[in-house]
């Protein structure tokens, strides 16, 4: 995708923030979590699957166990029952049954606050770790999932040829008062504006900054 679109300047890319944060100046998950640790299995969940679909599934489940011993309470098959309508729903489970038992043993049952460690957890990829560590504990992190590799390619704000280059570049552009909100933003706009299938360029406030070629009436 990288190479088919020039780069925003800093004036633009400083624009492109402020925009954002006027309009909403403090973005939020759209999963739905009690805690540091449902958050954290809502992300975990949430890899090939939806929000809306994570968020039906796990209102119920909550209540019940939102504790890493009480998910271990509630076992395997307890919890698949309230995840079957995730995808891949018998892989997450034991995922989420294996991390709640390592942060029982060897963090007292909190979650940890650095990549590190929660990258250690099964199922926990950096991309999880880091919409934990931003959400959570409110560290400037961006994850790039497929709604910031696309807005940050086809803006011009980080072009790259992986979300690995993307993130990278990312971290150097996005100045530093707008980087605890970046990941947000970059998802809201991808999700709802800048669409894989067809961008509504007519809704965007962005139109006259970013740097695709193909823009939409």
């Amino acid at each position: 995708m990288a190479g088919k679109y020039s780069k925003l300047n800093k004036v633009q890319i400083l624009e492109m923030f402020a925009r954002w944060a006027e309009n909403n100046p403090a973005p939020r998950t759209e999963l739905e979590y009690t805690n540091t640790y449902t958050l954290l299995v809502a992300v975990a969940l949430s890899a090939q699957a939806t929000d809306v679909g994570v968020n039906k599934a796990t209102r119920a489940l909550w209540p019940v166990a939102d504790t890493p011993q009480k998910m271990l309470d509630l076992g395997l098959e307890g919890l698949k029952d309230y995840i079957k309508t995730i995808g891949l729903y018998n892989s997450k489970a034991a995922n989420v049954m294996k991390m709640a038992d390592l942060l029982v043993k060897n963090h007292d049952g909190e979650v940890p606050r650095t990549a590190e460690e929660l990258t250690a957890l099964p199922g926990v990829g950096r991309k999880t770790a880091d919409v934990v560590l931003n959400e959570a504990f409110h560290i400037p992190t961006i994850a790039v999932d497929t709604h910031i590799y696309r807005v940050s390619n086809r803006t011009g704000l980080a072009p790259g040829k992986t979300p690995d280059k993307v993130g990278d570049s990312l971290l150097k552009v996005v100045p530093e008062d707008f980087k605890l909100h970046a990941h947000h933003w970059l998802i809201l706009h991808g999700r709802y504006i800048c669409k894989a299938r067809k961008p509504d360029c007519a809704k965007c406030n962005l139109s006259d900054i970013c740097k695709y070629k193909d823009k939409t009436s």
